[in-house]
């Protein structure tokens, strides 16, 4: 049940008629795991903890360094150096107490990946190597968990959501070769606002899917040109050769 202190938060999203108070205990219950929270992550985890989720799993080894503050948005200047999940868990607190989130300094992998995806309700890959993004997949359909991937560089952003029983496939299936060579922004560059595009795009649709609201992004790959600002959808289509969603369908 809502207090009284809920639902004057979320007021304003409770009076949306395809929402409401069933809808909001639905996040309130949620745990939500994002894996990096960088320029992804940052505008992902703020709409996620305002929107009232239950508790979000905040995944990132990394410390602050002063070439992130160009885009990640949830982290000062006088943060450098620091852990980004710890930072990441403080700021969030700060903006919704109601919350929980629990922060995770260690790279996932292994068990430890394992173990986390099988307690979250949805995983946001906000991550920035295709290592981690492969791992996450498979760690998501081994799980039965839906995926939300997201990336972005130059002026340029990806979105990809897949669900169990992957019937359009996953993300091995959409890049089969693990060793393909990938733009970063550490190489490439990137401007804020598009990576901020593709992670608030992540929480809309982890909210929806959440809420109980259909989500028309289901094996569709979304591609965002920030120069045009134009969109393409592309389909997925499983691979039968997956090795890691070949026989889940």
């Amino acid at each position: 049940m809502l207090n009284d202190a809920a639902f004057m938060r979320y007021s304003r999203q409770l009076m949306l008629e395809e929402f409401g108070p069933q809808a909001q205990e639905k996040l309130q219950a949620a745990k939500v795991l994002i894996v990096g929270l960088g320029g992804l992550g940052s505008p992902a985890a703020l709409y996620l903890a305002a929107a009232g989720v239950g508790t979000l799993i905040l995944a990132d080894d990394d410390q602050l360094h002063i070439t992130n503050l160009q885009r990640q948005i949830l982290y000062r200047t006088a943060d450098l150096d620091q852990p980004k999940a710890v930072l990441a868990k403080r700021e969030l607190l700060r903006l919704n107490p109601l919350c929980e989130a629990v922060a995770i300094t260690e790279r996932l992998s292994g068990e430890t990946l394992i173990r986390a995806v099988a307690d979250a309700d949805i995983v946001l890959d906000c991550s920035d190597n295709m290592e981690t993004r492969y791992a996450v997949n498979k760690a998501c359909v081994d799980a039965g968990k839906t995926l939300i991937s997201g990336s972005a560089v130059g002026f340029s952003g990806q979105i990809l959501e897949i669900e169990a029983p992957y019937t359009h496939g996953c993300y091995a299936c959409l890049y089969p070769d693990q060793e393909i060579a990938q733009r970063n922004c550490r190489t490439s560059g990137v401007l804020g606002p598009v990576v901020g595009t593709i992670g608030t795009l992540q929480a809309l649709e982890a909210l929806k899917i959440l809420a109980g609201l259909p989500s028309v992004l289901s094996g569709k790959l979304r591609l965002f040109d920030g120069k045009t600002q134009n969109w393409r959808s592309l389909q997925l289509t499983r691979s039968s050769t997956c090795a890691v969603c070949g026989g889940h369908s």
